[in-house]
């Protein structure tokens, strides 16, 4: 009875996506859907993703290098958690977000914050190498193609360097995976891809992976840390292969 009814809970999602497929993200639903959570965001959102963001904070502070760049640096939550010496340019693509950014950065005299520019992630106009390391939080299910984050990213950041993400990756089977699927038609309203993963946003067997850790609440977030390695380069390690 119990396989029955799984099997009919998900043809009718299934149904569901025919019906009302995963709405494409676009930079104008992207800034719109922004632009509604601005003067809520932190509110919201910031107490559940706090133990995410500072362990992604905390890796970068871990990690050498001093020029960081937030990809998607929102209200600027994570700014104040940078170690002095670490120089952070912040980026996103709502001039909102920013606008609360550069208010804490000014509140709480942020000297080591070196910018707060407004600009599309998958399109930068930062020279290669620019950066050691290039951090996303939240971020990678909010762009509308996610691996071209990932070669922007790659191409900013130095050979050798390093590339954080901490995000909500959708559940491969039971209850969430149920509700993930279900939530997808909504992408446009919400901001983001409720159905996210990782496949969206790499190959494990193109990239190097150092990491890959669950976060807090109930592992709802991933922090993966991947090094930026030359194009063409393969590398898995065991232990992430293993997580």
């Amino acid at each position: 009875m119990a396989t029955t009814l799984e099997t009919s809970r998900d043809q009718a999602v299934d149904q569901t996506l025919r019906d009302h497929p995963r709405a494409a993200l676009d930079a104008a639903s992207v800034r719109d859907a922004y632009r509604r959570w601005a003067g809520v965001y932190d509110a919201v959102f910031g107490g559940v993703s706090a133990a995410g963001r500072r362990r992604a904070v905390d890796a970068v502070n871990r990690l050498s290098g001093t020029r960081v760049l937030e990809v998607g640096v929102g209200t600027g939550l994570a700014l104040p958690r940078y170690r002095s010496e670490k120089h952070v340019t912040g980026i996103d693509l709502s001039r909102d977000m920013l606008l609360k950014a550069q208010e804490r950065v000014g509140q709480e005299g942020l000297r080591n914050v070196d910018g707060l520019l407004e600009m599309d992630a998958e399109s930068m106009a930062f020279a290669d190498g620019a950066f050691d390391i290039a951090v996303a939080m939240f971020t990678a299910s909010v762009v509308p193609d996610a691996k071209r984050l990932l070669a922007e990213m790659q191409r900013v950041v130095r050979p050798g360097g390093h590339l954080l993400f901490v995000n909500h990756f959708a559940a491969e089977a039971g209850p969430r995976w149920w509700v993930e699927r279900t939530m997808a038609p909504l992408s446009r309203v919400l901001g983001w891809h409720p159905d996210f993963a990782f496949s969206d946003l790499f190959d494990r067997e193109q990239i190097q992976v150092e990491a890959v850790q669950p976060c807090p609440p109930a592992g709802l977030f991933t922090l993966v840390h991947l090094r930026n390695t030359a194009p063409g380069r393969v590398a898995l390690p065991e232990q992430a292969a293993a997580a």
